[in-house]
């Protein structure tokens, strides 16, 4: 459904920018047909994804009583990613990508529509949702990246950043809504009907890539079909340090500080004992702050390491102030700034690493991201999960956000490392306060004038 020109960080990146990326409009890639049909059928079934997603989350709460079962659920879904995921991108590279969609799109579909059925007929069990999730895994294998990599032959180089952004947005409007339909849907007729409406929210995507037209799609060289390319594409990313170490950082946060499924349904069945209602409400308030950061992405432009960084670290921190929230509103309250920060993370790491990426290699790269990203959650999720059980929801969402914040740190220092950076601490009187690397040696920034001479990482910068 699902960094910045880089040379700041790594030596000798590709660019990750265009000319234009800093002057574009919020909405500039929405002038594309294409990519106008893609978004509204996009927006409609990312509508019944969320929907889907709670729904499946407190059915499994109810049937089991179990954070850890939720784990389980998530840790499922995710698994074939971890398992297959690079496989997923050689045929996104092989394979033309709107028919591929169309498949895959129809699969999803069914299994909206067979767990709908199972619901609503009253014989779902929790092992029925192990094996959905685990199916509607297998499909995302190839879906994700064949779905990320067709973004550029809809609106081409110049527009990339801008409709990554705006796919984020997207998403996280549909976390808007879904969340609420499911939860008057779930407290009013159960959780059949969320299941239902996702399998009938596909006829919108479907519908909207056979009403493309070919002509204007900005064509792609595939991949040949050949030995060795999985390979290939570890090697590719292996040797750019632009692309290996947002990877990780993403892989880090994504494993241990993404599993919200989790820490939600068990802060308000434990913590704050209530209902299906607030948990909806948490996923809006959380899904407000995710749409206002891809809105700020999209506007920007442009995605740099340093906003990477300081949006990972920020990300951290707040993971460990909200879990010991003392009181339910402010718990609320702090769910927009993580999903701020937590989407600004995602949407710079996605548009930087295509930006950097050759088109070939593109499909693979992606499906590596998106392996580490959300691949991880089988490993995250049922240890997250049995944290959470055995010491509590506080510790467990403590534990997440330490993680994340120490990967940050970690990988801070060494891409100012790779770049020939060092830290520098001002707190001079009368001069704003602020943290940036700068050269380690003062002649660096003489010889190469152009080169921006220091990366902040305060949200300021």
């Amino acid at each position: 459904m699902r960094t910045g020109p880089g040379a700041d960080s790594a030596p000798a990146p590709a660019p990750t920018t265009t000319p234009t990326a800093d002057r574009t409009s919020m909405f500039s890639s929405l002038k594309i047909r294409n990519y106008r049909l893609f978004a509204t059928g996009q927006v409609i079934s990312n509508t019944g994804t969320w929907m889907q997603r709670i729904a499946q989350d407190w059915l499994v709460l109810t049937l089991t009583g179990s954070a850890s079962a939720v784990g389980i659920t998530i840790a499922l879904q995710f698994l074939p990613m971890l398992l297959f995921g690079l496989y997923g991108g050689v045929l996104a590279d092989r394979l033309p990508k709107r028919p591929l969609l169309l498949a895959t799109q129809s699969a999803m579909a069914l299994t909206g529509l067979a767990l709908a059925g199972l619901t609503l007929s009253g014989h779902v069990q929790v092992w029925h949702v192990y094996l959905t999730a685990f199916l509607l895994g297998l499909v995302t294998v190839v879906d994700n990246p064949a779905r990320q990599s067709f973004v550029s032959e809809m609106v081409g180089p110049e527009q990339l950043p801008n409709a990554v952004s705006l796919n984020s947005a997207n998403f996280q409007s549909a976390r808007l809504v879904g969340p609420a339909v499911a939860g008057v849907l779930i407290t009013a007729v159960g959780s059949g009907y969320a299941f239902l409406l996702n399998g009938l929210s596909f006829l919108a995507p479907i519908t909207g890539l056979l009403m493309m037209r070919s002509a204007e799609l900005h064509k792609a060289r595939r991949a040949p079909r050949g030995k060795g390319q999985l390979r290939e594409g570890l090697a590719y990313v292996a040797g750019r340090p632009e692309l290996i170490w947002p990877i990780v950082l993403v892989g880090f946060i994504g494993t241990f500080g993404f599993n919200f499924p989790i820490w939600l349904t068990a802060f308000v069945d434990d913590v704050y004992h209530s209902g299906a209602g607030a948990y909806g409400l948490l996923n809006t308030l959380m899904a407000a702050g995710s749409l206002t950061g891809a809105l700020l992405a999209a506007r920007r432009g442009a995605s740099r390491l340093r906003i990477l960084v300081g949006a990972a670290l920020i990300f951290g921190l707040l993971e460990i102030v909200t879990a010991f929230a003392p009181a339910f509103w402010v718990f609320a309250a702090l769910m927009a700034p993580l999903g701020v920060f937590g989407l600004t993370v995602n949407v710079t790491a996605n548009s930087s690493l295509q930006m950097a990426t050759d088109p070939q290699m593109r499909g693979r790269v992606m499906s590596l991201f998106m392996m580490v990203f959300i691949g991880g959650t089988p490993i995250g999720a049922p240890l997250v999960g049995w944290i959470t059980d055995t010491f509590g929801p506080r510790v467990g969402f403590a534990a997440g956000g330490a993680v994340s914040l120490l990967a940050a740190v970690c990988v801070g220092l060494i891409l100012a490392r790779v770049g020939g950076l060092r830290l520098k601490v001002d707190l001079r009187p009368g001069v704003r306060p602020h943290v940036r690397f700068v050269p380690r040696d003062p002649r660096t920034a003489e010889e190469q004038p152009a080169r921006e001479p220091a990366e902040e990482l305060t949200p300021a910068a």
